[in-house]
């Protein structure tokens, strides 16, 4: 019985994409190896120098008195509180509305949907507006309150609790005794790690990106974030590459730090 041939359409549709995802990945970070000159008139994916690299990196820590790493250290800051602030928050909302019953559940679900679905930026005006009536203006307050509004960790703390927490683990807790909070914070948060992990990697992302809200509330540039540095950094390319993959090196170091947590809550209710 002749074997039935593979069907090549799925590999050849990943490697397209790899290749899309890959190679300006690729491009960055040779660019940063790179000088004016190589950049413009050389390969595109050759590398430059080690002493080309160095050069850029000494012109890059000396624009504005280390202006790179202030920015760099203002997005920690916000992002890191911000994050904080969220999962002390939502982890115990997606709680309640998935275990407890009371009037104006339903409501408070769909409202969490809409504003989930909504872009950013058409909350930039009311929160510009909230955050001036609260005098916030150019504090550090102004990016970390908003920054932790979010919606999209509650329903996912929602629908974990709701789906995978084994409800029997949480009656017997009752039956010992425990109270709500002690139910909740001796069986359901040990084992709701992975979502935990998952949302917090998703809502430090989100504030470490985020451009359009601090570019509108923060009106010194020693208080921006890096995203909106970038914007105003007056370097050559290979500078400005080397810079956005200082801005990109957080993340990819909590996404390694958080991998396998991020795979357990993906797949967190699929059974």
């Amino acid at each position: 019985m002749r074997r039935a041939s593979r069907n090549p359409l799925p590999a050849l549709v990943l490697a397209l994409f790899a290749v899309f995802f890959v190679l300006p990945v690729l491009w960055l970070v040779l660019a940063a190896t790179k000088t004016g000159d190589q950049l413009e008139y050389g390969s595109p994916l050759s590398f430059g120098s080690w002493h080309a690299l160095r050069a850029n990196w000494d012109a890059l820590t000396r624009y504005e008195g280390d202006a790179i790493f202030l920015w760099l250290r203002n997005s920690a800051l916000y992002s890191f509180l911000a994050l904080a602030i969220t999962l002390a928050v939502v982890i115990p909302a997606g709680y309640a509305l998935a275990m407890t019953e009371f009037r104006g559940r339903r409501a408070l679900l769909i409202a969490t949907l809409v504003v989930m679905v909504m872009p950013n930026t058409t909350l930039v005006v009311p929160l510009f507006l909230e955050i001036n009536a609260a005098h916030l203006i150019g504090s550090m307050w102004s990016i970390i309150l908003p920054y932790a509004f979010y919606p999209f960790g509650v329903y996912l703390a929602y629908i974990y609790f709701s789906t995978t927490l084994p409800k029997a683990l949480l009656e017997a807790a009752r039956l010992d005794g425990c109270s709500e909070f002690g139910t909740f914070r001796r069986v359901a948060l040990p084992l709701a790690a992975p979502i935990v992990a998952l949302i917090g990697f998703f809502s430090f992302v989100a504030n470490w990106t985020n451009y359009y809200l601090p570019y509108v509330l923060l009106p010194e540039s020693n208080q921006f974030p890096v995203q909106v540095g970038l914007g105003i950094l007056a370097v050559p390319r290979p500078e400005l590459a080397l810079a956005t993959l200082l801005a990109i090196t957080p993340v990819l170091v909590v996404f390694l730090f958080c991998q396998r947590f991020l795979v357990s809550g993906v797949l967190a209710g699929v059974n």
